[in-house]
Order: C-alpha cells, then structure tokens, then sequence
C-alpha cells in the first residue's frame, strides 16, 4: 500500500512538472496564461474609466420662450451628466443634430409651460433620448428626475407661501428618500461590471489555455503515429491532478492581480484581504481547470482552441448574470448556467467584493464550485480511462 501511494505520489509530482514545462515552452499557452490575465483587467478599467457620463451635449427646442422655460433649461445645464449643447429653433434641426452625433439628447418645452405654471397646473416637458448606449439615458433621467423634483418642491412652496404660511414653515418633499448605492457608492460602471469581468477573465484564459496544451498533445500523437513524448505515464488521477495543480499554482498569483490589486490601482471596490480572495477564487480555478480539462477531450488541433473562446466568451457573458438578471432567465437557461464555474465565481465574488456579504452568506456559490469540481473532476476520470487521454498513447483521429 505505501508503495503503491509512493509510486502515486511520484507520478503525480512528474505530470506537474511535466506540465510546468510545456506551460513555459509554449508561446501560445503564455499569452493565454499570463499576457491575457495581466493585460486585459488593465486595459478594460481604462476603458471604462471616468465611470460615469459627464456633460452629455443635448439640444433644447423652447416653444415657450419665457423666463421659466430658460430657468428649466439653465438647471439641466448645471447638472453634473447634461450640458445644453444649443438650443434648437424647431425639432427639425434638434433630429438633424441628433442624427450627426451632435447631441444625445433633445429636451422639447412645450408652449403653454409657462402658462401651465402660473395657473398651478402640471406642465408637460418631453426628453427624446439617444438609447444606442444605455448609460446615456439612465444619465440622462437621473438628471432629469433631480430638475424635476427640485422644481416641484420650489413650486409647490411657493403655492402653499401664497396662502399666507411663512417659507421656512414649510419642509420640501413630505417624504424624504435617500438612494445608497451597496458595492457601487460613484454609480459608476467600472465599479459594477469590472468585478465579475475579472472573474469572468481567469475563468476564460485558463480554460483557453489547458485546451491549447491539449491541442498541441494532440498534435505530437499525429506526428508520432499515436505517441505523446512529452507525456508521462501515470494513474488517471494522478494525470487529472497533477495537471490542475499546475494550473492552479500558475492561476494564484494571476487571481491576486487581477481581483485585488487592479482594483486597488483604480479605485474600485475591493477585498482588502487578498487571502479572501483566494479563498473564495481557489474552487472556481479547480472547477474551471476541470472543465477546460474535459472540453479538451474534443480539442484536436491548437488553432481550435481560438474556437472555444469563439463560442463560449458571450454565452459565458450573459449567463454569468451581469447583463440580465440570472432569476429572469428560463429555467432551461439558469440550468445550462448553473453548470459553468464562472456564473458562480462572478455572482459569489460581486457579493463578497462589492455588497461586503461574509464566507458563511455566500456558502452556497462556494458549494456549487466544489460540486462542479466533482462533477468534472469524475468526466475527466472517465475520458482518461475510456480514451486515454493526456496520455502517451491514444489513437489517431
């Protein structure tokens, strides 16, 4: 038996080496591995750097022409997200503006407002909104809604002061309410999506990379009429750990960088433990180190893993949950995606990252993360003992 376990345990520590070593005599499997993880959380958070939108150009079209329709526009003016770019002389040459990417935006004041607000009644103001990009609008109606409100509160104190009561009688809105932004205080959109695109990052470059490693295996057994010489002949388990402990080691400090320190650098939400954050990442790395493992049964040439991240980038996008909500999904959808390490990665990590919610909230990801490492753990087992792979021999396709 301790032989047994001796010779195991050897086996084991020669496919880790052995792995190692076409990890780093493999250009492509370095740009994948290391290049693509330590470039690309860089680069996206500049791009999406300033987080928020700031003086968004929009046209006004003022039928009124009275003091209190200029008042209404100098306040959009003065927010922080819109800027009055020109006023329009009719809606004709507000579209024409629109249409060249003048303006994103056209605000239309309708004649009777200022009649309409002496008389005590609701004035009517339509915004017609550039959607192309989301985060125009929502810029766009925050402000709006912030004018609105701060107008509705002055006119209806200077009602009620009409009727005799004093203004510092009279409070603003009877209902005071207060937005708190959990895990996003600037609003901004680097600080909502970059935590689960840095997940979802690691969790696509790994697998990208055990597959062209699989694909270059496959490579040397068609050269060499069914035999792998860079392989090493051990027990499947052996194989399958070995392999991922190589990832995994490869992985730690490439998690560490990306989920801490990028954030740190540009200011976004963070862990401040980074043992945290390798507590939580450590599963998602062995299940998606599984994964890539099993998807590489199917890998025959290098070029094809380029293909996989082809097919499975958007699809592991919006299923992770950061473009629409994983409860609005089908459930045949919500199935496919309970199935993917990187949807409980993203959806544990923005709570702990962001929202500050603890191991034991947050148990149920984590569980998930070690169930598909299981799961795929025990395909694995079954795809080396069927077919040999990752091993010396197996036959040519």
């Amino acid at each position: 038996m301790n032989r047994y376990r001796d010779n195991w345990l050897t086996s084991l520590f020669k496919v880790w080496r052995r792995e190692f070593y076409l990890v780093f005599h493999d250009a492509g499997v370095l740009l994948f591995f290391f290049a693509l993880p330590l470039m690309y959380p860089v680069v996206y958070t500049i791009i999406y750097n300033p987080e928020v939108i700031r003086d968004m150009p929009v046209a006004v079209v003022d039928h009124s022409r009275t003091a209190q329709s200029r008042e209404l526009a100098r306040m959009v003016d003065a927010t922080d997200g819109l800027e009055v770019y020109q006023y329009a002389p009719d809606m004709g040459a507000a579209r024409r503006m629109m249409n060249e990417k003048e303006v994103f935006g056209i605000l239309e004041i309708p004649a009777d407002y200022a009649r309409c607000i002496g008389r005590g009644e609701q004035a009517n103001v339509t915004y017609y909104a550039d959607v192309s990009l989301l985060l125009r609008y929502r810029q766009a109606l925050l402000n709006l809604t912030d004018v609105q409100l701060a107008l509705a509160t002055r006119y209806q104190q200077e009602k009620i002061a009409s009727g005799g009561l004093l203004l510092q009688d009279i409070g603003g809105s009877p209902v005071d309410v207060q937005s708190v932004m959990m895990g996003d205080p600037t609003q901004g959109f680097a600080s909502f999506i970059m935590p689960g695109v840095l997940v979802l990052i690691l969790h696509q470059s790994l697998i990208l990379g055990v597959t062209m490693l699989a694909g270059g295996a496959a490579e040397r057994r068609r050269r060499n009429g069914g035999f792998d010489p860079m392989a090493v002949d051990a027990p499947p388990t052996a194989t399958i750990l070995g392999k991922v402990l190589c990832y995994v080691a490869i992985y730690i400090p490439m998690s560490l960088y990306a989920l801490h320190f990028v954030p740190w650098m540009f200011t976004l939400p963070h862990l401040e433990s980074m043992l945290d954050c390798l507590i939580f990442i450590f599963p998602m790395l062995i299940a998606a180190s599984m994964l890539g493992l099993c998807v590489a049964s199917f890998v025959t040439e290098r070029e094809a893993s380029l293909m996989v991240v082809v097919f499975t980038s958007v699809v592991f996008l919006f299923l992770s949950g950061l473009t629409w909500p994983r409860y609005a999904m089908s459930p045949f959808w919500q199935l496919i995606g309970d199935c993917i390490p990187a949807t409980w990665g993203v959806e544990g990590f923005i709570r702990l990252n962001s929202n500050g919610a603890t191991f034991a909230q947050e148990s149920h990801p984590t569980l998930m993360l070690w169930t598909l490492a299981a799961v795929y753990f025990s395909v694995a087992w079954l795809l080396v003992r069927r077919f040999g792979l990752f091993g010396t021999r197996r036959a040519v396709r």
